[in-house]
């Protein structure tokens, strides 16, 4: 009690989609005030307390949950948070959490020694049941894809059982790994790792049985080829993303889409395969170029407006956070695309259709995602200072009859009409422009 839980929950149920449950309060609305329950007897309020954790954490419809700070003495509660929820516990001060609670009505909370007792009896309980700690709301959405930010991370990385890494060759140069995997399987830098021979490769020298795992190491081309490796090979097997570069990092890497190119377009074979887990460690960006940072900053801007918060402003590691959490949340809301995780595509309609016309060769990702965030901000009639000064687009000189066929190709349109993620001032939305103004705004992108 005292922690924040309510607070924190509520915030990450918003960005999640879900719906918000608070234990304590579902008790009052059905039954009485946890103050008058714990007159009449605490063993008849855990009573009820278990009951409505049972049902709670039952039920079909994902939730977030906040349990009231005493749930856990239920051994069956216990059983049902391992089995059936993620739990993260919320880190707090006992000193902090007794201010925030001593005026309070709270049944447990009249006398401080007995609450700093209290607080550390329970403490092994929430061992038992949590699988991170938390301070944020951020923490929350990142723990809930198991998503870890740490320096120096790479250098501890250990990974248990048959293991083998697929790697931007690259990459295996200026950070050699830390550990000693079962085999290496090196691939192309950038988009050319993202192609049917370069799959066809990673399927004939793989040696692993089911048990095995993949792991991804280096940028948002690499994680995508080696988690539809992961998903195909064997019909699926277990995989952890290492991104190298500030686009995995913040974006490519995490919510499970995995995929290569065809000639006809970027990611149209691919999968839907979540990573057992994300590692990221900012260190290894040290080596980043000045162009190699900004493509990742092109998904930071992107991001940033998304979420309405000035991420770009923010430190590197507060930056990494605060973007992967918040695709975190779209794809907790949204796992496969369905609905909301849409709105991640800002910018992406003319980013993909120009890396396809300049054949996926002398146009990054990071700076086609530039363009079109100028073009999505153009047709909503939203200012594009923010992309001009942090990320300094430039046309470039792909050919425009291929670049409007490739569009028209999109994966987001339906019944052939364009329909693209645009921005006003309550967030973004997914609307149809007339091809006029769409194909006008795509040659606004391209150099003459």
């Amino acid at each position: 009690m005292g922690a924040g839980k309510s607070t924190l929950g509520k915030e990450a149920a918003r960005l999640s989609g879900r719906p918000f449950v608070d234990l304590d309060r579902e008790i009052e609305r059905r039954h009485a005030p946890v103050a008058e329950l714990f007159d009449r007897g605490e063993p008849e309020f855990r009573r009820i307390e278990e009951e409505l954790a049972a049902e709670v954490l039952s039920s079909a419809e994902p939730a977030m949950i906040a349990l009231g700070g005493g749930a856990v003495l239920s051994e069956r509660t216990r059983d049902l948070l391992r089995s059936r929820a993620y739990t993260v516990r919320v880190e707090v001060d006992p000193a902090m959490a007794w201010e925030r609670v001593r005026r309070s009505d709270r049944p447990l909370a009249r006398d401080e020694e007995a609450f700093r007792a209290l607080f550390d009896e329970r403490q092994p309980l929430y061992d038992q049941v949590s699988a991170a700690p938390v301070r944020s709301v951020d923490d929350v959405l990142l723990a809930a894809l198991e998503i870890e930010v740490a320096r120096g991370r790479l250098a501890a990385l250990d990974v248990d059982g048959r293991v083998a890494v697929i790697a931007d060759e690259h990459v295996l140069e200026l950070h050699p790994l830390g550990f000693g995997p079962n085999q290496v399987h090196a691939v192309p830098r950038g988009e050319a790792a993202k192609t049917t021979s370069v799959l066809a490769q990673l399927w004939a020298d793989l040696d692993l049985d089911r048990r095995g795992t993949i792991v991804g190491y280096g940028g948002g081309s690499t994680t995508d080829v080696a988690g539809l490796v992961a998903a195909t090979y064997l019909r699926g097997v277990r995989w952890l993303a290492v991104p190298t570069t500030l686009l995995g990092q913040v974006d490519a890497a995490i919510g499970g889409k995995t995929a290569i190119d065809l000639a006809a377009g970027k990611n149209l074979v691919g999968a839907f395969h979540y990573p057992a887990g994300v590692v990221v460690d900012p260190d290894v960006l040290a080596t980043l170029s000045a162009t190699q940072r900004r493509e990742g900053m092109a998904e930071v801007v992107k991001t940033g407006l998304l979420a309405g918060r000035p991420l770009w402003e923010l430190g590197e590691d507060d930056l990494i956070r605060g973007a992967a959490a918040f695709k975190a949340g779209v794809c907790l809301e949204d796992p496969f695309d369905q609905g909301r995780r849409a709105i991640l595509n800002l910018g992406h309609t003319f980013a993909h259709a120009l890396e396809a016309a300049a054949g996926y060769e002398g146009l990054s990702h990071g700076s086609a995602v530039a363009l079109g965030l100028l073009a999505a901000l153009r047709l909503s009639g939203r200012s594009t200072d923010v992309v001009e000064e942090v990320l300094a687009p430039q046309p470039v000189p792909v050919d425009r009859n291929r670049a409007w066929a490739a569009l028209q190709r999109d994966k987001k349109s339906e019944r052939r009409e364009l329909r693209l993620v645009l921005l006003d001032e309550d967030g973004p939305f997914v609307a149809a422009r007339p091809e006029a103004e769409v194909r006008a705004a795509l040659n606004e992108l391209i150099a003459d």
